[in-house]
């Protein structure tokens, strides 16, 4: 039953909030934001404490302004992401503004490929429309899968509706897949800030130990294909900016997977720079770091967060 409902959420949003004049969606989504902040649930408190260390500086007030603007980015992802299949393509166009876009250009031009990696920054989907509609290149991601089946459905055709080929999370058959995408000379984009497998690479992430997903560095490797990390973050205008970091080298020397670790650790360098920037448009509303996943005691540990991405 929860699954159903939880299905139904998201066809109702779906279906209703495109529906909407855009200023009314935005008045709507800010505030459900602050009504879920000010209930302070298990995932704004986890966003709380996963800021504390992106800024550990911050005091306790500093900290609920930064977790209240994160649920606010965080319910604009989901507002704009609702009505994405209604915009226009000039509106998907003016959306986005990337800065180093010649970092993608030119290794698409080179013709070995190309690797996108993102933390779960802003809206990657409208990014990735504005790569399908204002680029013209398609590109092949990977999506988590969810329960119900129904709501994972749902997710996997918003995308291809965006123009993106996405194949599920599960078993080895992506890699393959994503290997021969890109020697054939075509784009991957991939959320690469949280593992959600058993073979992360450890990483030191604002001074702790995480672990982040060793797909993107593993195929930069064996593809030769370079691996851009990007971060994204909203102003206060209704334009998304975005930053394509340089591309990651790869080591000289050193095994397979030593490589693939250095070049997991660059990449988890560039996203802390784009998170220590904007924060509040990270929205990490999960545990990470592996102190945290270690055995939870307590009600205010048993929740892994709210939302599916």
């Amino acid at each position: 039953m929860k699954e159903k409902l939880t299905d139904a959420l998201y066809g109702l949003g779906w279906a209703t909030v495109k529906k909407l004049p855009e200023p009314v969606a935005v008045r709507l989504g800010r505030r459900i934001a602050d009504t879920v902040w000010k209930r302070r649930g298990a995932g704004v408190r986890r966003l709380e404490a996963n800021l504390a260390r992106v800024v550990p500086d911050a005091d306790a007030a500093r900290l609920a302004r930064l977790s209240r603007a994160g649920m606010r980015s965080y319910t604009r992802y989901w507002i704009e992401s609702f009505r994405l299949p209604a915009w226009s393509r000039s509106r998907v166009r003016d959306g986005f503004t990337p800065e180093g876009l010649h970092h993608l250009e030119e290794a698409l031009a080179a013709g070995r490929g190309a690797i996108i990696a993102l933390p779960h920054m802003g809206n990657y989907d409208l990014a990735g429309a504005w790569v399908t509609t204002k680029l013209g290149v398609p590109f092949t991601t990977v999506a988590e899968r969810l329960k119900p089946e129904a709501l994972y459905d749902r997710f996997v055709a918003y995308r291809e509706g965006l123009g993106m080929e996405v194949l599920p999370h599960a078993g080895g058959s992506a890699f393959g897949t994503l290997a021969r995408r890109l020697r054939s000379g075509g784009l991957v984009c991939l959320v690469a800030d949280r593992d959600l497998s058993s073979s992360g690479i450890e990483v030191t992430f604002f001074g702790e130990a995480a672990k982040m997903p060793a797909g993107p560095a593993m195929l930069a490797v064996q593809t030769g294909a370079p691996l851009m990390p990007v971060t994204l973050w909203y102003d206060r205008s209704p334009v998304m900016r975005g930053r394509i970091h340089a591309p990651i080298e790869v080591p000289a020397t050193g095994t397979r997977a030593e490589k693939a670790a250095a070049m997991t650790q660059g990449m988890a360098d560039a996203f802390a720079s784009g998170i220590a920037e904007h924060p509040q448009d990270w929205h990490m509303l999960q545990r990470l770091w592996l102190a945290d996943l270690e055995p939870r005691t307590g009600r205010a540990d048993q929740s892994s967060g709210t939302g599916k991405r």
